[in-house]
């Protein structure tokens, strides 16, 4: 709803009211309509403001009214009734004015924000665009370039940035909507026809035509198959190009077109799913809003590697004290050189004093006796891990939380170093640790739900999505990995190329294609995680590398290319050669062109024609059975946990949902087809035999992904 009140005698306060966000719902929109109504109709009043409570405008339109029939006063027309008003119309901005809460905005004649404001058009990531006007408004505003920047990017500027746009006409550090009732006091009975955004000439640069070319090609490239950026792109230069009338008509047409469209209810899908991981569960019951998490006002990280110095920028940007512990001195100073570097670039990007301050460094252990959480960053191995964290036991106060950011070693074995085992969780971060959203919090069967709680408010607070997960090998994440590297892999012996293959996947979406990822990431980690399974061995007889394993296939591609020093970008060779090693340019390589062909003739394998479907499905839903499979052990809480831990740490798509969700646009029943065909071409390729949930969901008629979890609980109680 919206409250009408008169303040200071003359000016209509209108109020919107609609927790947490002020969301404009049908309820909200028809108490703005009746409220400029009556502030129009009453002679004592001269002006109006609209203000949201609680300190907020409006985080936008009302995302859960889009499934279904609207109903109440439509936005467009209410807002031409604002600016058309013949009392001028203030918008008193404070925290957030978002889509068509911005969209409002600029329907008023004037807009005051509080300096701590932020405004934005964060449509696109919905898979829309702004839809009330804001696409043919802003530009007019602003002009086209800056337009189009935010509007195909959904970024969102803070009201500094904002009145340098000319996007407001004024912020204040002081209570916006005092500022704004006497600023509207002032504007009385000026004429309002200049005011009105929609009558403004859209200024464009003289090359505006080639302007629009390059930012076209620009948002191909980096949509990677997205098609609201294009028609965000596309309703700016209707703007630009046409009449306003036109220009709201070609914006209505856009909108129309990607409002049923299968990416933008993807990308409802994974906003909701967004929301839902934070409530997350553990197989006890223990909920996030029944375990009160405890303050951790100093952390520490042990081992200043890559990842280590990464949490390090991370926890210090997010204002907590950090003792930083690395043994080797060398290392040491390598770390404290690149942790500095990386808090003063993160520092000028946001426009803030670098957080140099937070960070205490430290080459001895007992330097984190007195902290509340510690985050254990050394190498991937076991042995190692088991070692600091006996030492962890040992010199921590009572209650410290002891984490690891392990990538998949299991969290119990290390818990059962310790004095106090239910402290102990996983915290497996993601490569850049300071720059990728994604957290997966891992708990043992003796993990309490104080340290889950404690792991998830931290990665919260240090801006991660955080999502809970049960131990395994390789947690939901890199569990699911595993299938679609060794699909990938085998690809490669029946006949593909590392480009094709790469081609493929990234043509669907993702950022890099496997093999792109690989020689990224560094073909040397899965070795020596091969290595110490026993899988990375040659046959003691032949001394060649076989292709079966513990009754499985299995392809020593990657084996056999890091024997030869083929270790990725970081040696300039590897599924690609690079210019020079730390070159990120990949170019084809003949000479492995050469060595498939050697390898295939070696293990008579008769070279075919692969095509993109068969890529698709063998890497996609190999991956897609492994999420089954996770669900079916409860290791995920839900499909939506799974589909958030791959579009933030894994590149998957966002506009096609996650993976789990991407099922179900495919249809379980095609899935479970083309498993059971693959799975009977290779019989020693386990990871093709469909998963009995996948079966089960297939039985029960495939119902949406909302309702799985209902066929996950008896599927669980029937193990």
């Amino acid at each position: 709803m919206a409250q009408y009140t008169r303040v200071s005698g003359s000016v209509g306060l209108i109020t919107l009211q609609s927790p947490p966000v002020n969301a404009l719902s049908a309820a909200v929109r028809q108490g703005i309509v009746d409220s400029m109504q009556r502030a129009l109709s009453e002679p004592e009043v001269k002006s109006v403001v609209i203000c949201g409570q609680n300190g907020i405008f409006s985080g936008g339109a009302d995302i859960k009214e889009f499934g279904g029939q609207m109903s109440g006063p439509p936005l467009i027309p209410m807002i031409h009734a604002i600016e058309a008003a013949s009392k001028p119309v203030v918008a008193a901005i404070e925290g957030i004015a978002l889509g068509g809460g911005l969209e409002l905005a600029l329907g008023c004649h004037y807009r005051i924000a509080h300096s701590k404001a932020r405004v934005g058009l964060p449509e696109v990531t919905l898979g829309l665009l702004p839809g009330a006007g804001g696409s043919q408004r802003l530009p007019r505003l602003i002009g086209v370039p800056a337009a189009l920047d935010l509007i195909t990017t959904g970024r969102y500027v803070t009201a500094a940035e904002a009145l340098k746009f000319g996007l407001v006409d004024q912020i204040t550090d002081h209570n916006t909507v005092n500022v704004a009732v006497k600023f509207a006091q002032r504007v009385a009975g000026q004429p309002l026809d200049a005011r009105r955004i929609s009558t403004y000439p859209c200024l464009c640069p003289p090359d505006v035509d080639v302007l629009f070319e390059e930012v076209m090609q620009r948002v191909r490239r980096t949509a990677r198959g997205a098609i609201a950026p294009i028609a965000c792109v596309q309703a700016v230069r209707a703007a630009a190009t046409l009449p306003y009338n036109q220009g709201m008509e070609r914006e209505r047409e856009l909108m129309a077109t990607l409002f049923t469209s299968g990416q933008t209810r993807a990308l409802q899908y994974f906003f909701f799913a967004q929301r839902a991981v934070g409530r997350w569960s553990m197989p006890s019951g223990a909920r996030w809003d029944t375990s009160k998490p405890r303050p951790v006002h100093k952390a520490a990280v042990i081992g200043l590697g890559t990842m280590g110095r990464g949490i390090t920028v991370a926890l210090a940007q997010a204002g907590f004290s950090v003792v930083a512990v690395e043994t080797q001195e060398k290392q040491l100073m390598e770390a404290k050189q690149a942790i500095s570097g990386m808090l003063e670039r993160g520092a000028k990007r946001r426009g803030v004093a670098p957080a140099l301050d937070k960070i205490n460094y430290g080459c001895n252990i007992q330097s984190v006796a007195d902290v509340d959480l510690v985050i254990e960053a050394v190498f991937e191995d076991m042995a190692l891990k088991k070692k600091v964290f006996q030492q962890l036991s040992a010199v921590c106060k009572p209650g410290t939380f002891l984490c690891s950011n392990t990538s998949g070693l299991d969290i119990d074995q290390l818990a059962c170093q310790t004095r106090n085992p239910e402290l102990v969780v996983g915290m497996h971060f993601f490569a850049p640790a300071h720059v990728m959203k994604l957290l997966e919090v891992v708990y043992g069967p003796k993990s309490s739900p104080l340290a889950v709680a404690t792991a998830m408010q931290l990665g919260k607070k240090i801006g991660k999505v955080s999502v809970a997960v049960g131990n395994c090998r390789g947690f939901v994440g890199n569990r699911m990995l595993k299938p679609y590297l060794e699909q990938a892999l085998f690809l490669l012996e029946e006949g593909a190329t590392p480009e094709f293959v790469d081609q493929v996947l990234e043509e669907f979406g993702f950022a890099m294609g496997v093999f792109r990822m690989s020689d990224l990431s560094g073909l040397d980690v899965g070795w020596k995680v091969r290595m110490a399974d026993g899988l990375a061995v040659p046959n003691p007889t032949t001394g060649q590398a076989t292709r079966l394993r513990q009754g499985r296939r299995y392809s020593p591609l990657g084996d056999l290319l890091c024997e030869q020093g083929r270790f990725g970008q970081k040696t300039g060779r590897g599924w690609y050669q690079y210019n020079k090693p730390g070159s990120q340019v990949a170019k084809p390589d003949p000479w492995l062109h050469s060595f498939l062909d050697e390898y295939r003739a070696r293990h008579t394998l008769v070279a075919r024609r692969i095509d993109h479907q068969e890529v698709l499905e063998r890497c996609l839903y190999s991956m897609i059975n492994e999420g089954f499979r996770i669900l079916e052990d409860g290791i995920a809480a839900g499909p939506e946990d799974i589909d958030v831990i791959y579009v933030f740490g894994y590149s998957w798509p966002r506009h096609r949902g996650g993976p789990m969700f991407y099922a179900t646009t495919v249809g379980l029943n095609k899935v479970l087809e083309r498993l059971e065909h693959y799975h009977q071409a290779h019989p020693d390729v386990p990871s093709l035999q469909p998963c009995d949930l996948l079966r089960k969901l297939v039985g029960s008629g495939s119902p949406p992904i909302q309702k799985w979890r209902e066929v996950i609980k008896k599927v669980r109680s029937q193990l």
